[in-house]
């Protein structure tokens, strides 16, 4: 792994959110940092070459920032000679709820609009309109079973012929990493001064089962980096 370059593509992914205050700032390079999800994203080549994103529940959209410092630093010749092209982002639309989180992310990418544009909105109730690529990381948990359904029949219905739905679930039936995975989240969102959720998992075979039902193709990938987590990522086609 290419540790300088990786340092590199945090520097530029997260200095925009200097603009947003300290707790922006830092936020964003410890999530990019620590979690894996988004350095496999790019090195696994998982996006198509140019797309349309939409990105549900998208905080402070750090994942935004990432894929258009990944692009840069492509264009201008800084990129391991083993990974494939990062995608170039026709147009990235953001949903959230926090406002908190919203007022943080448009400060850092203001000067992207109107590539980049980062609304405020329920995801049960959004309309979607249409993307190649749709990613919902650690979300859809916080959503009771019934939205969570509605959610992905909608996002089916947003994609673009072969377009792609990428998301990151809890494997209930993972034992122990299963019950690590659900105490960190609900830690986390105490920390961050929220009310501890109830949180609505299912197994990966019961969230496999509903996205073919739904009409997608399905292909698993685990997802924790050898931390004790149970995290898969599903990469689900139309």
């Amino acid at each position: 792994m290419n540790e300088s370059f990786l340092a590199r593509l945090l520097d530029a992914a997260s200095r925009p959110y200097r603009a947003g205050g300290h707790f922006g700032y830092h936020f964003s390079r410890g999530k990019l940092s620590s979690d894996c999800i988004f350095r496999e994203l790019l090195r696994q080549g998982v996006f198509p070459k140019a797309a349309r994103f939409l990105d549900l529940g998208c905080g402070q959209a750090v994942f935004a920032s990432w894929l258009l410092a990944a692009r840069g630093l492509y264009d201008q010749g800084d990129w391991p000679a083993d990974w494939p092209e990062p995608p170039r982002v026709i147009e990235l639309r953001g949903f959230e709820l926090m406002a908190k989180d919203i007022g943080r992310g448009r400060a850092a990418l203001a000067d992207r609009e109107p590539q980049v544009i980062i609304r405020q909105g329920d995801i049960c109730k959004t309309d979607f309109g249409q993307a190649d690529v749709v990613t919902i990381l650690d979300v859809l948990h916080y959503i009771d079973h019934a939205n969570q359904e509605d959610i992905l029949r909608r996002v089916h219905a947003a994609l673009t012929p072969g377009g792609m739905l990428v998301t990151r679930v809890g494997d209930a039936d993972a034992g122990l990493y299963f019950h690590v995975c659900d105490w960190v989240d609900r830690a986390v969102t105490f920390v961050r001064g929220h009310r501890l959720p109830t949180l609505y998992y299912r197994r990966l075979d019961e969230w496999v089962a509903l996205l073919v039902r739904l009409g997608f193709q399905v292909e698993t990938m685990p997802m924790s980096e050898g931390k004790p987590f149970a995290n898969v990522m599903l990469i689900a086609r139309r």
